[in-house]
């Protein structure tokens, strides 16, 4: 029977996942990989989400998601780190990387995106492997989730106080124990390295995931597939879907 909700990031060579039940939190890991992650929940849980791109693009970016996520957030839009196409991601050096991305898309590709890559390929790999992974992983991106809860796009950064007090008090307003979830979550990651803003997101995504408040949602309404059959969506959880062209 399929009874958990997980919300999973990865940060700093590590995953940590939050797994909620209809009731409400329920417990968090520290996990090594993404393989890790679906042993650990192949048969329990009924929906996965992580902030590590599904479905790549072989000629074009942004991905359609990405495109419409940093129409919506403002000048929040820096947290999101388009992928690398397909073939550029696969690339061991920045270079060589960068070059087949322009080529491709006549777009640059970012520090950042290229040092995300071998966690991108990861799941790329185990998505396009393992079939029975497709109807449980989803994509989220956590900033577009926080936007979603509080209704407009944040101000700040994850990285400063003002961030970390904006997203505890938007968590707050959408599930009241997500203060004290935020607590457990941190002390579960003892002896691990794990960044504050990792916690906070994954438990965004774990909110996100749990059946509550508003309906899950994927931006773009209708998404595109991949050459793999994979959606370029974010998914999130609103009582109104996130409309871009405003």
């Amino acid at each position: 029977m399929s009874d958990y909700y997980v919300g999973a990031v990865a940060r700093s060579g590590v995953w940590l996942a939050v797994a909620y039940t209809n009731d409400g939190y329920d417990h968090a890991a520290v996990l090594d990989g993404v393989g890790e992650l679906w042993t650990r929940y192949e048969e329990t849980a009924e929906r996965v989400a992580v902030d590590v791109p599904i479905g790549l693009e072989s000629t074009e970016a942004p991905r359609p998601n990405e495109a419409a996520a940093a129409e919506l957030l403002g000048e929040r839009r820096q947290a999101l780190v388009p992928a690398p196409v397909r073939e550029a991601a696969r690339k061991q050096r920045y270079r060589a990387a960068a070059r087949v991305h322009e080529r491709k898309t006549g777009r640059s590709l970012s520090r950042d995106a290229f040092e995300r890559a071998r966690v991108t390929t990861g799941m790329d790999e185990f998505m396009t492997t393992i079939d029975e992974a497709r109807p449980m992983f989803v994509e989220a991106l956590p900033e577009l989730c926080y936007r979603a809860f509080a209704g407009d796009p944040l101000s700040h950064s994850p990285d400063v106080a003002a961030g970390y007090a904006e997203r505890m008090r938007v968590l707050a307003g959408f599930d009241r124990d997500a203060p004290p979830t935020v607590q457990s979550v941190a002390e579960a990651t003892e002896g691990r390295e794990v960044p504050i803003p990792a916690v906070l997101d994954a438990v965004a995504l774990g909110l996100t995931m749990r059946p509550g408040a508003g309906d899950l949602r994927s931006l773009p309404a209708d998404p595109p597939t991949d050459e793999e059959g994979l959606p370029m969506q974010y998914v999130y959880r609103s009582d109104t879907p996130l409309v871009t062209g405003e």
